[in-house]
């Protein structure tokens, strides 16, 4: 053997070596410095745009933790958000182009049921996971193999307003005003109505309205004619600020009390006045011990206090990221089946175990609003109820 066929065969075993060695971890030696590619989808526009920018905050904040520690085996993680504008048609559309042009391995969004609705049929059908941070509507996760959530759900959330209001408040005349067009302020009717009267307490009034009206006039005056000692409004902060503005101004003192949907700044700067001593449910509350981390974090990044879905998005890259460190590959199946396995997650709004409905065991926190800020109340847990 000459020396120069030597040299040829050692350099060509150095090579098999280097790309075994690539291959360590699931990474193909070609791609072992290229990027990961995660999708968002989210309304980054729009009338609950609070919603989106919030939760981009918060997995861009974990993404930055993620590849300062050097990201997945050496390559980083590169997040592409795009704007569905809180329509679902958009919603979907987004999440096609996330998977066929872009080629992620996972999607996060969106914080809307109904969105998370069109984008995880579009994930389904093409078997690529998604996790929502915080849609809480049953039907996101029901039957699907690839879409799961780092939050409770609606059934859950309402039971423990039910609760709360019995309960810790000791009220048992509510009113409902709620938003027809939203599958997610319906279900929080349809569930709190059932856990309310099973708690022993009476629905007075019960009316709706189109997500977008302006005017509720004419519901409130049917509402303050049944005089309900509390009112459920389980829509958005859009419309829950200007449903309390107009409550007083007919000379309803009772308070208000939402949901998770109400989780924005925006709350009080809508609502002023009128919304101060209202209620609503949530995932976490700023002035929680086990927040104060995430919060000054997320404050020397942003120069703004959290909401709940900053934590959420935070959470729900982590737990990806968690499981991809877990899985056998980043294929679809392969991804989905360690998001499956998550239990006991140290996440920064609670600790996350995903169940058989990939649905997360969680407790839901109940704030309420005083000098314009969210004030921790109450965790309750309605499996617990006094009165069950």
């Amino acid at each position: 053997m000459n020396r120069r066929s030597a040299l040829a065969r050692g350099f060509c075993s150095l090579v098999a070596l280097v790309g075994m060695a690539g291959w360590a971890g699931g990474l193909e030696p070609a791609a072992s410095a290229q990027p990961i590619k995660v999708g968002h989808f989210a309304s980054m526009t729009g009338k609950e745009a609070t919603f989106g920018q919030s939760t981009d905050n918060g997995i861009r904040l974990a993404l930055k933790e993620i590849n300062e520690a050097g990201g997945l085996n050496g390559r980083p993680i590169e997040l592409i958000t795009y704007d569905d504008k809180g329509e679902s048609k958009e919603a979907g559309n987004a999440v096609t182009r996330l998977i066929t042009s872009d080629k992620v391995v996972a999607v996060l969004g969106e914080v809307a049921s109904s969105l998370s609705l069109a984008g995880g049929a579009v994930c389904e059908q093409n078997k690529v996971p998604m996790i929502s941070p915080s849609s809480t509507n049953a039907r996101v996760t029901a039957g699907k193999k690839y879409v799961f959530r780092v939050c409770f759900i609606d059934t859950f959330q309402a039971a423990a307003i039910a609760t709360f209001t019995r309960e810790h408040l000791g009220l048992t005349r509510a009113a409902i005003l709620y938003d027809q067009t939203q599958a997610y302020s319906k279900g929080l009717r349809d569930d709190f109505t059932k856990s309310f009267k099973k708690l022993g307490g009476e629905i007075v009034a019960d009316q709706a309205y189109n997500g977008g009206d302006t005017d509720f006039s004419a519901q409130l005056t049917t509402i303050r004619a049944a005089n309900p000692e509390i009112i459920f409004v389980p829509g958005y902060y859009t419309e829950g600020g200007n449903i309390a503005i107009q409550a007083r101004k007919l000379g309803i003192t009772a308070p208000l009390i939402g949901g998770d949907g109400w989780d924005s700044s925006q709350l009080a700067a809508i609502g002023k006045d009128a919304i101060e001593g209202s209620y609503y449910s949530n995932h976490s509350s700023p002035d929680q011990p086990n927040m104060k981390d995430f919060v000054e974090k997320y404050q020397r990044e942003y120069g703004a206090t959290p909401d709940a879905l900053g934590g959420l998005g935070y959470d729900a890259m982590m737990v990806l990221f968690d499981a991809m460190k877990r899985a056998k590959s980043l294929n679809g199946p392969d991804l989905a089946e360690a998001i499956a396995q998550t239990k006991d997650f140290k996440g920064v709004t609670g600790n996350i175990t995903i169940d058989k409905n990939h649905n997360a065991q969680k407790g839901v926190v109940i704030v309420q609003i005083k000098n314009g800020q969210p004030v921790f109340v109450a965790e309750v847990d309605p499996s617990k109820s006094d009165k069950k």
